[in-house]
């Protein structure tokens, strides 16, 4: 008879780890329930041996590959993996199917590495989790909550639809992008052309002629000899900052502080909130439908916020929940973030004139807005908290694509009059001391 090792949460959210022998998964997993805890996390319990066997097999077919996954090959995966799940068909069958029609790449070779780990008596989340380059955090928490309630095929389902949104919003915001990225960098080859090549010939005419320049001709030939002299700081100074803000990441305080700089831009700063919120929204009511243990469900939502201020948010909401209470209050007590000096840094350098009191007059700004807190209060009094938490994640998934359109119908004009004026000021102050000198000479 197996034994089984399996994880599982009690009445009061206690984790409990414990062995249990049973012919099979269902009835260790019915024996478990029945002892009066839920089932987080259940696998067969390896020998010594299956490992060894398991090292020593190297499963053939992999090829070399670079990189991770596309989200575009995951999506379509996801979507393949729930159809085969919903028709009945056993996970490992499924996953075989799938690896033979992939082709070579980084999925086939995953997938490849999860059959494996299946093989050997992990579960399926088990197993992703230890190809993170194919399945993010996320990924592997939204299907370690199918198998803990039991409803797989759902949760890849909705796993699926909820990476068609972020690829069909990804390809729109990509598109929107492609014409002011392509004007902007051709616009900087023609103005650095200009002033490394065409002002200096324009300066020896002036020399030549003794003439008194205008202001904003000295100017323009002050920025033109730097720019000559220092060329190499024009790809330097952007690597440079962003190296900066690699490096100052890699602390917790600093990743807090850019995560608060970026929810507080102007404009882009709602953006990124807004985009936040639609999804932790829409993985805490998936998981919450699931039949997920709320606690269990903060902490995963917790872990794929990918940003340190919602993480913090929803680890207060965490434990504000262990001591009896509900989730609305919390979540509205604690929604405005804390002062933050690696925040304030990064808005005086970034906005250096005005950046100390844009941080100052928005950093009590709440990151949760009272619409959110009462749709999840409403939630709660009905026993409907998953439908209120997809109707507001659908609510700002639809403010966000709405947001996205118009950031890239603005964009376009303040290309056109920024890149019309720096011109303007290059044609008027190279032209200014010509009709000074075509004067003087008549």
């Amino acid at each position: 008879m197996p034994t089984f090792q399996f994880e599982a949460m009690d009445s009061t959210g206690n984790e409990i780890k414990d062995m249990i022998d049973a012919p099979t998964e269902e009835e260790a997993q019915a024996t478990i329930r029945q002892m009066g805890y839920f089932v987080t996390k259940i696998s067969v319990k390896k020998s010594r041996k299956a490992a060894g066997d398991k090292q020593a097999a190297k499963k053939k077919g992999k090829s070399f590959a670079i990189g991770g996954v596309k989200l575009k090959v995951l999506t379509t995966f996801t979507r393949q993996l729930s159809i085969l799940q919903d028709a009945g068909l056993p996970i490992l069958r499924s996953l075989r199917i799938l690896e033979n029609q992939s082709k070579p790449g980084a999925l086939k070779n995953s997938l490849i590495d999860v059959c494996d780990e299946i093989e050997a008596g992990s579960t399926l989340s088990e197993a992703m989790a230890k190809s993170p380059k194919a399945f993010n955090r996320l990924y592997v928490n939204m299907v370690k909550a199918g198998e803990a309630g039991g409803a797989l095929e759902i949760i890849l389902r909705r796993l699926a639809e909820f990476q068609e949104r972020a690829e069909a919003l990804r390809r729109k915001v990509k598109g929107a992008l492609v014409y002011p990225i392509c004007v902007v960098l051709f616009a900087v080859g023609i103005l650095t052309f200009i002033m490394i090549w065409i002002v200096p010939k324009f300066t020896d005419i002036f020399n030549d002629f003794d003439a008194e320049l205008p202001v904003m001709t000295k100017l323009l030939v002050s920025a033109s000899n730097n720019m000559y002299t220092y060329w190499y700081l024009i790809p330097g100074i952007p690597i440079s900052i962003w190296l900066m803000v690699k490096l100052i990441r890699k602390f917790s305080v600093g990743r807090t502080g850019w995560d608060l700089f970026l929810l507080k831009m102007p404009i882009f700063g709602q953006l990124v909130e807004k985009n936040i919120v639609a999804r932790t929204t829409r993985t805490l009511g998936t998981l919450v439908s699931s039949g997920v243990p709320i606690l269990e469900a903060l902490h995963i939502t917790r872990e794929t916020s990918s940003n340190a201020i919602f993480e913090d948010l929803y680890q207060k909401v965490y434990e504000s929940i262990r001591e009896g209470d509900t989730i609305a209050q919390p979540l509205k007590e604690n929604s405005k973030p804390p002062f933050n000096v690696m925040a304030l840094f990064f808005w005086t350098f970034f906005i250096p004139v005005i950046g100390l009191l844009l941080y100052v007059t928005r950093m009590n700004k709440r990151i949760i807005d009272d619409m959110v807190v009462n749709m999840v209060d409403v939630g709660e009094e009905t026993g409907e908290l998953d439908t209120m938490l997809y109707k507001v994640a659908d609510t700002y998934d639809e403010e966000v694509a709405v947001l996205t359109d118009s950031l890239m119908s603005l964009m376009e004009p303040l290309l056109i009059i920024l890149l019309g004026g720096i011109v303007g000021f290059i044609v008027i102050a190279l032209f200014l001391p010509l009709i000074g000198l075509i004067e003087t000479l008549s």
